[in-house]
């Protein structure tokens, strides 16, 4: 089992100019096969929250490739009736940092791979009126002047667009670009997502709290009606701006493995994932937890564990990789539960108030911590609510 004392230590070892300059990934822990896609994030800067599987790298074409399929994910979260019938005209954006100039040729290869229909191309103006499935691409400004091309950065993209292919078939995406991974470029993005008529804003990235956060949630993440998620990181135990606001939906990590029960899966909170009691961020009013008196993290989760991680399609070589490869981290969560929105309609969404008000539409997660915090639930994976999972995994799209 990867523990959270393995990520932290990659993560501390990492440079801090990720985010400034395409950046080396931080090397693997000694005995483990997976380690992070992007360096930590200097102050103001984010890092994308994905991790690769190392030993699941296949560049020609596979039968059958490594990693959880769509199947296995709509099985896992008893989304396999609703993934076949809802969606259909709803938009998803997807908001990474820099250029992955192969993202609508790679997604329609996961696509074929999965017996799953091409996407169209649509343009960024245009996305949201399409009611045939389709892909756009736009700058942070709605523009199509995209920005330098990153190899790590592509492969976060393609694992964020694959999620949103495999949970939501039916869906359009967006695919918004920032500049750079500072803050205030993916905040602009995110708003440009929505300018744009993304029902759905997908974030898999973040970066340490600062003061100044409580600003720029209300600057760029404050967009009622509209569902946004954001990983909630992968050094474990911890909190990381965006998840922190309290206008999205924070997705932690689990664990997901196959099981003998009616269910057919069981989830253990993942060790990488990042939770626990924002410094600055005060407590929405949809959040009841006593033990922090403001925003806890995470609200919601999904599968992160790299050790059981998804199948996604790159082909934007980095670091010798291209190809079909396995990933996890929070990166994988945050668009699984932002297309588990599009699939139940994104009706009433303010940050993460629905979820809290139908828990029973979720799978409750215990067992499992991702770090040191005395024992309490902001660490460790307990019935009922917790910080690693927050209220649990989607069990159908009824808390959405």
């Amino acid at each position: 089992m990867r523990r959270a004392t393995a990520f932290a230590a990659a993560f501390t070892l990492a440079l801090t100019t990720a985010g400034v300059a395409e950046a080396a990934p931080a090397p693997a822990t000694h005995g483990q096969h997976a380690q992070r896609v992007c360096s930590a994030a200097p102050a103001g800067y984010a890092a994308c929250n994905a991790w690769i599987d190392t030993d699941h790298v296949t560049a020609a074409a596979a039968a059958t490739p490594s990693g959880l399929g769509p199947a296995d994910l709509l099985s896992a979260y008893n989304l396999g009736s609703l993934a076949g019938s809802a969606g259909a005209g709803r938009t998803i954006a997807i908001v990474d940092a820099y250029d992955d100039p192969t993202a609508f040729a790679d997604v329609n290869v996961y696509r074929a791979q999965y017996g799953i229909p091409a996407l169209a191309s649509c343009t960024p103006s245009s996305v949201d009126a399409s009611t045939t499935p389709c892909f756009a691409k736009s700058d942070q400004s709605g523009g199509t002047s995209f920005p330098r091309k990153d190899g790590g950065w592509a492969q976060e993209i393609s694992l964020d667009v694959d999620m949103a292919s495999a949970i939501c078939p039916k869906c359009n995406i967006l695919l918004v670009e920032a500049s750079t991974a500072s803050m205030a470029n993916l905040g602009t993005a995110v708003n440009t997502a929505v300018r744009l008529g993304a029902e759905v804003v997908s974030n898999s990235y973040g970066g340490g709290e600062y003061s100044g956060e409580t600003t720029d949630e209300g600057k760029y993440f404050n967009h009622p009606g509209v569902a946004i998620t954001v990983s909630s990181g992968d050094s474990g135990y911890g909190v990381e701006f965006p998840a922190a606001s309290r206008y999205v939906t924070a997705v932690g990590g689990t664990s997901l493995k196959k099981a003998s029960t009616t269910r057919g899966w069981s989830e253990t909170a993942w060790s990488g994932a990042g939770s626990g009691c924002s410094a600055y961020v005060a407590k929405p009013s949809w959040q009841t937890d006593s033990g922090c008196a403001r925003r806890t993290v995470a609200d919601v989760s999904a599968v992160a564990d790299p050790a059981t991680g998804v199948a996604v399609y790159d082909s934007t070589a980095y670091q010798g990789r291209s190809g079909w490869m396995v990933f996890g981290g929070t990166s994988v969560a945050a668009p699984v539960v932002g297309s588990v929105y599009a699939l139940g309609g994104v009706s009433g969404v303010s940050g993460a108030n629905t979820a809290y008000s139908h828990t029973s539409s979720l799978y409750d997660v215990s067992g499992g911590s991702n770090g040191s915090c005395g024992g309490t639930y902001l660490c460790t994976a307990v019935t009922g609510y917790d910080g690693p999972t927050g209220l649990g995994t989607p069990n159908g799209a009824g808390a959405f």
